[in-house]
């Protein structure tokens, strides 16, 4: 069964909108061990949740795992870790932080814990709610 993952992404280095015109991306640039300790865990099928961090703040698309995690091929080094990724579709309205740190439902989630971590899981419960908030007007 896929699992689901958020990951976290600069829109002005690389942008939803980006990977969507792109139709496909290799995910590079985590170093944070527990980041990698999670992106290591992703696999083919698996369910992403595209996070613009800078000044949006929001969680903007979902995309797809087109491969496990494999070792970064322009780095001398295994723990470096990378996924190919494809777009699925962008949120019918992005959903900020703010909007979910003021829902008990995300209380304990890394992204509101943890802020500098990159790629963490997504409960299907936390998955449903960012569904339903990117659908509110």
């Amino acid at each position: 069964m896929p699992q689901t993952w958020l990951l976290k992404t600069e829109p002005s280095t690389y942008s939803f909108a980006d990977l969507q015109r792109d139709k496909r991306t290799v995910w590079d640039g985590v170093k944070n061990p527990q980041a990698l300790k999670n992106l290591s865990q992703v696999k083919p099928g698996d369910r992403l949740l595209i996070y613009h961090t800078g000044n949006e703040k929001a969680v903007v698309g979902v995309a797809t795992a087109l491969a496990a995690a494999y070792p970064d091929p322009k780095k001398n080094d295994p723990r470096l870790l990378v996924i190919d990724l494809a777009p699925v579709a962008a949120l019918p309205r992005a959903v900020t932080l703010a909007e979910i740190k003021a829902s008990s439902a995300f209380k304990g989630w890394e992204l509101v814990r943890l802020p500098r971590l990159s790629v963490m899981p997504v409960s299907a419960a936390h998955w449903a709610e960012i569904e339903r908030m990117a659908k509110r007007s």
